[in-house]
C-alpha cells in the first residue's frame, strides 16, 4: 500500500450515490487507459492503493451503504470495486498534487532522454541531466503530469533540439571479461542490454556483445571494470556482426 499523502482520490457519483477511492496518482492513469499490467508490471492493485475501502467522503471517512455498493457495482468487495470507480470516474487532485505528480514525470523524463540520447556534435557522448534539465527550461518545455514521460518523448526532443544537439541512438559493445571474472561477470553484462551474442573462449575468457542506448554507454563501461577489477577489453562495434566477421 501506498501512503495517504501520495494518494489521489478516484470519484464516481452514480444512482445518487458518491463513491471515493484512493490511489497513486500514476496507477489510477494507466488503470484509465487500461495499461496497469505494463506500466506496473510485477505490482498488485493493494500495492497502488492507500486503503482497501470504497468511501462516501473519503476525507471525513465516511462509507457508503452496502446495498448502494450491491446496486452499482454488483459486489461489496473493495478490491473489485476500487478499479471500476477508477475507471469510470474522475481522478481528483490538488494543486499541489499536481506540482508534485509534474515534478516527478518531468524527473522521469529528463532520466530516459539522458540514457538514451547522445551529443553527436562530441563524439557521440551522453548528455548528463543537469544539461538536458537546463535545456528544457530554456525552451520552455512543460510536462504533462497527466501523460506518461515515454508518450512526451517526442515533443521534448523537439523542443530539446533547438537549444542542444541531440538524438536518440543505440550501441553495440563488445566486452571481454578475463577467465578469473567471467563466471560471475558475465551475469551482470549480459543483462545490462541486449545481448546479441557470446562466446566462451579456449582460455575460459568471455566475450558478449551487448546494444543498450547509447547515453548509458558510461554506466556500462563502469559495470564491466567493476565486475572485472578494471581487467576487461571493451570495443565499440559499427556493425553487430563485426566481432564474427574478425
Amino acid at each position: 500500500m501506498i501512503s495517504l499523502d501520495d494518494a489521489v482520490t478516484a470519484q464516481l457519483e452514480s444512482h445518487g450515490e458518491r463513491f471515493e477511492v484512493l490511489v497513486d496518482p500514476d496507477a489510477a492513469l494507466a488503470i484509465k487507459r487500461g495499461t496497469f499490467d505494463e506500466e506496473f508490471e510485477g505490482q498488485d492493485l493493494e500495492d497502488v492503493i492507500a486503503a482497501e475501502d470504497v468511501f462516501e467522503d473519503a476525507a471525513s471517512g465516511d462509507r457508503p451503504p452496502e446495498s448502494a455498493l450491491k446496486e452499482v457495482f454488483g459486489t461489496t468487495d473493495p478490491m473489485e470495486i476500487i478499479p471500476q470507480v477508477i475507471e469510470r470516474g474522475e481522478i481528483q487532485i490538488t494543486a499541489e498534487q499536481r506540482r508534485e505528480m509534474q515534478e516527478q514525470k518531468r524527473k522521469r523524463l529528463i532520466n530516459i532522454i539522458a540514457r538514451n540520447g547522445i551529443n553527436p556534435q562530441q563524439n557521440d557522448t551522453p548528455h548528463p541531466p543537469e544539461r538536458i534539465d537546463r535545456a528544457l527550461e530554456e525552451a520552455g518545455y512543460t510536462v504533462d503530469p497527466m501523460t506518461p514521460a515515454q508518450q512526451q518523448i517526442d515533443d521534448a526532443l523537439d523542443a530539446l533540439r533547438p537549444v542542444i544537439p541531440i538524438r536518440f541512438e543505440e550501441i553495440t559493445v563488445a566486452a571481454q571479461l578475463p577467465a578469473d571474472y567471467a563466471g560471475s561477470g558475465q551475469a551482470k553484462v549480459r543483462e545490462f542490454g541486449d545481448l546479441e551474442r557470446e562466446e566462451w573462449q579456449s582460455d575460459g575468457s568471455w566475450v558478449g556483445v551487448v546494444t543498450f542506448p547509447a547515453g548509458m554507454q558510461n554506466e556500462f563501461y563502469e559495470l564491466v571494470n567493476e565486475v572485472s577489477s578494471g581487467e576487461a577489453e571493451t570495443r565499440v562495434l559499427k556493425d553487430k556482426d563485426e566481432l564474427a566477421t574478425r
